[in-house]
């Protein structure tokens, strides 16, 4: 048997309802493990799983994608004794030493009041054998490694910890619709969104041939691994081809991936009525390209019947690519496959537009009834976790 400790994080300052997060993340956290045997509980703010060997891979792809934990570890489970807890403690040093650890300190915490020793009692006693052995230094500001001793019903020793995925449990905080993009913007707005809570379902707009399918099989690629972090997300695939060419037969040059931006608007309208969305996500940063000025910003806002979040706002590149890589899409956006917004880019766009311009020329295109056709020709794929 094998047992991983996940560290709750925000989740501990919910007061009253603290219950009911507690509750899902625990929900969430089976999700991942359906059709396993493993043994989950949740108290004190700590995630325990209990699993066989066989299981441990599944697990740990649990914890590395389960929205509302800090931290993570795989613990040894010891008698509640300060011999036993001196053992644990030096075959997780050995780990440590093994990693490339030359200094460490321990952290104890003391849940069950009866156990004899009080927290820095622990930590005393049980630092001493590897600090004998010359095994590593202590160094109680800087170590290289933390080995936390924790005294609950059982005793948890863990040291090589890994990295949560800080937030909320997906599914606390309503559902949205993402419009997402082949590029590295969007994937990361939509896992910005689940981690605060939110369930996003995904919108990606196709203008075959002039889009290729290699193009939609990179989205469709980037909604599967969007779905490890919020379980399940389905891709609405909007053919818009007929749109896009309407407004390059009718809009102004400079007005063509504007024009495109609020068809696209006024479809997820649609999509995020009939699937219950409270609101519309987009991965827009302010100033980053011609579309994404204050003005027009302000235009594409206008045509959005629910709210419309921007969670990379002011957000700029390099952090975008960070998160990217973090999350595991970057490789997939960065591929060769250019969206339908790319496509058709104005040499010259417009920068700053104003919502009434905008609404005449959209007006001009007459356009509703293909967007609405589009709608009705949209193909939904499902992903999991």
């Amino acid at each position: 048997m094998r047992t991983f400790l996940g560290k709750v994080g925000e989740l501990i300052l919910k007061g009253s309802n603290i219950h009911d997060f507690e509750k899902l993340l625990v929900s969430n956290t089976r999700a991942y493990l359906k059709g396993s045997k493993a043994q989950i509980k949740l108290f004190g703010g700590r995630l325990y799983i209990d699993c066989e060997d066989e299981e441990a891979d599944r697990v740990q792809f649990a914890l590395d994608h389960l929205l509302g934990i800090t931290g993570w570890a795989e613990a040894r489970v010891c008698e509640k004794n300060i011999e036993a807890i001196k053992d644990a403690v030096m075959e997780e040093a050995k780990l440590c030493v093994a990693n490339g650890a030359t200094s460490f300190k321990i952290e104890a915490k003391r849940g069950d009041k009866s156990f004899p020793l009080d927290s820095y009692g622990i930590c005393r006693e049980a630092a001493a054998p590897v600090f004998d052995s010359n095994m590593m230094k202590v160094d109680v500001h800087n170590p290289d490694c933390v080995i936390t001793v924790e005294v609950r019903e059982r005793v948890f020793v863990y040291g090589l910890s890994k990295k949560g995925r800080r937030g909320l449990p997906v599914g606390c905080s309503g559902k949205g619709l993402l419009l997402l993009s082949g590029g590295l913007d969007s994937p990361v707005a939509g896992y910005r969104m689940m981690r605060r809570g939110m369930k996003v379902e995904c919108a990606y707009f196709h203008s075959y041939p002039y889009t290729s399918e290699q193009a939609q099989a990179k989205v469709e690629k980037l909604a599967e691994i969007l779905a490890g972090y919020g379980l399940v997300t389905h891709l609405n695939i909007i053919p818009f081809t007929d749109v896009q060419m309407r407004i390059k037969e009718r809009a102004p040059q400079a007005f063509t991936t504007l024009m495109l931006r609020v068809c696209m608007m006024k479809c997820a309208n649609m999509i995020s009525e009939r699937i219950g969305a409270d609101c519309l996500i987009t991965g827009e940063s302010l100033g980053q390209v011609a579309s994404q000025t204050i003005q027009n910003l302000t235009v594409t806002e206008s045509f959005a019947e629910k709210p419309l979040l921007r969670p990379l706002i002011g957000v700029d590149k390099e952090e975008i690519i960070a998160t990217a890589v973090e999350i595991g899409t970057y490789e997939t956006s960065i591929l060769p496959y250019e969206d339908c917004c790319v496509l058709f880019s104005p040499r010259h766009p417009i920068l700053h537009a104003e919502v009434e311009s905008a609404k005449e020329i959209y007006n001009s295109l007459e356009v509703d009834e293909l967007i609405k056709e589009a709608f009705e020709k949209r193909e939904i794929k499902k992903f999991e976790a």
